[in-house]
């Protein structure tokens, strides 16, 4: 079990590593939409290529960030029922969770999508729309991020049953305490990004954080 509990952090460090750069495709992504939104106003000129990018790096972001938010223990749990139990037996139905769905349902999408991602490469498949982009790179990014998702997956069930064992603390307790848009002006101060680039990120955690409250108190 020793073993298996430093593998496991080889996985989390992975997908730490994986999800702390999917954070700069954040900034990407609003950059690239900030330019083609004032290009498409200003100039009156559009192009489905930069239009398609964003939707390339809306996917790196989302596929990419699973493990990492797995890790966070970001992912959306329902504990109407489990909540009521004890730790132990919570964790024993998350263990069970795990083999029994998330590994097949990993298998089954990287089994069913890697033939069009060879297809895509093989052929050169592009994008339909005009001065569109090729596609297998987006395809490609499905198995990638279910590959990690899965590896994450198993770090998890190994930290859990080690937990069982009391060989390791509560796998389940989140040890994020800054929220995504904080950790990305964090990490754009660390790279001495331009102050104009910070002022806009800090202003979109602003805007986010005043329609959390709205939300809230509607």
């Amino acid at each position: 079990m020793k073993f298996l509990l430093q593998f496991a952090r080889l996985i989390d460090a992975l997908s730490e590593a994986v999800g702390r750069a999917a954070i700069w495709l954040v900034l990407a992504a609003v950059l690239v939409s900030a330019g083609n939104a004032i290009v498409r106003k200003t100039f009156d000129i559009s192009s489905n290529a930069w239009l398609e990018i964003q939707w390339y790096l809306f996917a790196a972001i989302f596929l990419l960030g699973a493990a990492f938010t797995m890790l966070r223990q970001g992912h959306v749990k329902i504990d109407v029922i489990s909540g009521r139990f004890s730790k132990r037996t919570q964790i024993k139905i998350e263990i069970f969770g795990i083999v029994c769905f998330l590994f097949p349902f990993v298998y089954q999408v990287i089994r069913l999508v890697w033939p069009l991602v060879v297809q895509a490469w093989t052929t050169g498949e592009m994008s339909e729309n005009a001065g569109g982009l090729i596609r297998w790179p987006v395809y490609a990014l499905i198995p990638a991020g279910f590959l990690l998702l899965g590896l994450q997956g198993l770090s998890e069930l190994i930290k859990r049953i080690a937990f069982l064992q009391g060989l390791c603390p509560d796998p389940t307790h989140s040890a994020q305490t800054k929220t995504a848009e904080e950790e990305l002006a964090e990490e754009i101060r660390k790279h001495q990004v331009a102050d104009e680039v910070v002022e806009m990120v800090e202003a979109a955690e602003e805007q986010i954080a005043g329609e959390s409250r709205k939300g809230g108190l509607g």
